[in-house]
């Protein structure tokens, strides 16, 4: 059932979004895991209709934050103002009080900005003059970065892009589906006819399932010595962290739920892994300059690490 709901999302979304459904399904499941999108890539793929997209999908709130450089904190998790009528101080929500976030451009503000969207994702709170504020739920950030302009931005540093549950590049559509974008948005943007398949308390009860999925022993070994093999490649200066591990974990739970299955099999870990890992391996400046790439780390391990038999 909870399945079958997942897949109505994404057949929902690719209504908008033409042929790219392996990206829409790995943002559905971090969506079912609590976790949050790195999406890096050039504009006008169709990063804002995504996100709308699976806003109206689930008939939840969305809002979307363009990150500039004189972008504040406290445009993010809201500010104290002081009622002369009644003496005292109110809480003004920030723009992260909603249940789907667009970080547009995330690297073009500046770390301190950064930091406090990073914080809110990691706590689901805003506390403001000590005082906490829960964030509604079910609760997404997805964020942007784009590869390509590098002048006036900030670079999320490594302890920040391990925040991020799954990275997800959209890329540009082949010849046919961009025919077939053309002839669906000649006469009306299909977004704005677009109707919920699902509901907030849906999504929640879902989340739930997740971690009932069974994962045997010897799978949470596999993935245990998956991450550990990025650790030790020599092309790397950073590998897969314990914050990659639970990731990977819980991932591969969400994709056999989606799968129809109520157990983790070898193949959900590695379909699963180049979206957990991609963003949390860095690479040493000399395995570059050889066009080594996060990918080949990850292929490597899945090429040394024997998938057990279960």
């Amino acid at each position: 059932m909870s399945g079958t709901l997942l897949t109505d999302i994404v057949d929902n979304i690719e209504k908008v979004i033409i042929g790219k459904r392996n990206s829409v399904e790995l943002i559905v499941l971090s969506l079912i895991c609590r976790g949050h999108v790195l999406i890096e890539d050039v504009p006008g793929v169709g990063k804002t209709s995504l996100v709308s997209s699976l806003a109206r999908s689930l008939d939840c709130s969305f809002r979307r934050i363009q990150f500039t450089p004189d972008i504040l904190p406290s445009d993010i998790t809201g500010f104290s103002l002081y009622n002369q009528k009644t003496g005292e101080f109110e809480y003004r929500q920030g723009a992260i009080m909603s249940e789907v976030i667009l970080a547009d451009e995330i690297n073009r503000t500046s770390p301190k900005t950064q930091s406090s969207l990073l914080e809110v994702m990691e706590e689901n709170q805003v506390t403001v003059d000590g005082i906490t504020y829960k964030l509604p739920q079910p609760f997404i950030v997805l964020a942007t970065q784009n590869p390509v302009e590098y002048l006036g931005t900030y670079p999320l540093p490594e302890a920040q892009l391990d925040r991020f549950f799954m990275k997800v590049m959209l890329g540009y559509p082949s010849h046919e589906h961009e025919v077939k974008m053309l002839e669906r948005f000649r006469s009306a943007n299909p977004l704005d006819t677009l109707k919920p398949v699902a509901t907030a308390s849906d999504i929640i009860g879902i989340q739930k399932q997740v971690e009932n999925i069974y994962v045997d022993p010897k799978v949470t070994s596999y993935i245990v010595a998956l991450v550990g093999c990025t650790r030790e490649s020599n092309d790397v200066v950073l590998g897969g962290s314990p914050r990659a591990t639970l990731s990977l974990s819980k991932a591969s739970q969400a994709f056999a739920l989606y799968s129809g299955r109520d157990y983790v099999i070898p193949d959900d870990v590695q379909k699963m892994m180049p979206g957990v890992m991609s963003h949390r391996i860095i690479l040493k400046q000399d395995a570059k300059l050889k066009n080594r790439t996060t990918m080949s780390v990850i292929v490597s391990a899945l090429e040394k690490v024997k998938a057990p038999v279960v």
